[in-house]
């Protein structure tokens, strides 16, 4: 049988394709392609990775837009000169604290040195230089003189930054930039007269500890650390659970302050909480900031509330149960100056339409009268 041409000329043809291919392949500088195995399989539609160097360094840049941003934020929350009037205050010259160093405050420790407290007998194991020589030449008795110290204190600053202090009514600032304001200025004053400030971010658990310094450079790392109440305040709350966490952090009593909207459990589970900073001689503050919708809830025919820690929401009109709401916080706001009245504590409710100058004044013992 006869072979057909067209199927002999079309052998020739592909025969000569393939060699052409690889006449080419071996005069190229391109390398030879991967096998199948080796090129990395991604999922379909997706666009291919970055180059290793080039995402590097889209990754640096980012980091460094975002600590640019985070100093920034920082610098914003302390107004030093509006603070200038407040710096020659003496803030709890009273309040006794513990410490090694020489301060302002005054201590139970008593020495040679600082306010005098008592007279007591002469011990022959103390120097002679130690004897009051008028008192024994009244009374032919050999005496000593002791002094109450005076020190220095920590001031132990605990904000809450769950999500609940990212609410903002209206054109007011929110909670959490208040609370942060606040947190920065009061650390400002402490350190201007010489005691020492630590900033502990509370939630459901401790989310961050600054512990206690009085340098330039640990009002700056304050700073930066309330940045995250300030502007990033996420996640659920659980503040006696939060507090109680706080008793192995804060070594050395002194004056403990929360800034909170003390939203989200019951006044009886924080006073519990902070039941073993009584016990070891702290003084408190408690300072609650609102907003005005959260006491009053805003006037609107239909409005849907959503919880900001959970994203849980309802829909109901607010006229129809603002009396008992109202009703339900003054309750609680009455419940937390009752339980730290008999517990010592000091409790001061605060609102964002208030001028935020108002807490410092409140924390300094000094309101401004009303015109």
């Amino acid at each position: 049988m006869a072979a057909d041409p067209s199927e002999s000329n079309a052998s020739a043809m592909q025969r000569a394709m393939d060699q052409a291919r690889r006449n080419a392949a071996a005069n190229s500088s391109l390398p030879p392609p991967l096998p199948r195995h080796a090129v990395p399989s991604r999922a379909p539609g997706t666009p291919p990775p970055l180059p290793t160097r080039t995402y590097a360094t889209i990754r640096e840049s980012v980091e460094e837009a975002a600590e640019k941003l985070r100093n920034a934020r920082a610098t914003q929350l302390l107004d030093e000169a509006e603070m200038e009037r407040f710096k020659n205050l003496i803030v709890f010259a009273k309040t006794t604290v513990e410490s090694r160093y020489q301060g302002r405050h005054k201590s139970p420790d008593l020495g040679g040195g600082g306010e005098f407290s008592e007279y007591i007998s002469y011990d022959p194991s103390q120097s002679v230089q130690a004897i009051d020589w008028r008192v024994y030449a009244r009374s032919r008795k050999l005496v000593v003189k002791r002094y109450r110290q005076e020190t220095d204190m920590d001031v132990h600053l605990l904000v809450d930054a769950s999500g609940s202090m990212a609410y903002a009514g209206g054109k007011r600032e929110v909670k959490g930039l208040r609370a942060a304001r606040i947190a920065a200025a009061l650390a400002y004053l402490m350190m201007k007269q010489g005691d020492k400030a630590s900033i502990t971010l509370l939630g459901d658990r401790v989310l961050d500890h600054l512990p206690p310094g009085g340098t330039r450079r640990h009002l700056m790392s304050m700073l930066r650390t309330l940045v995250r109440p300030a502007h990033e305040s996420i996640g659920a709350t659980d503040l006696p659970a939060a507090i109680r966490e706080c008793d192995r952090l804060l070594k050395r009593r002194g004056r403990l302050v929360i800034l909170s909207d003390f939203l989200g459990h019951s006044p009886t589970d924080l006073f519990n909480a902070l039941m073993p900073f009584c016990h070891r001689g702290f003084e408190i503050l408690l300072m609650q900031l609102n907003d005005p919708d959260e006491l009053t809830l805003p006037d609107a025919p239909l409005a849907r509330f959503v919880d900001m820690e959970t994203g849980e929401s309802i829909e109901v009109e607010p006229a129809e149960i603002r009396a008992d709401y109202e009703k339900r916080m003054r309750a609680i706001r009455d419940e937390y100056a009752a339980g730290g009245a008999a517990h010592r504590i000091d409790f001061t409710p605060l609102d964002t339409a208030s001028p935020y100058r108002e807490a410092i004044e409140a924390y300094l013992g000094f309101r401004r009268a009303k015109i």
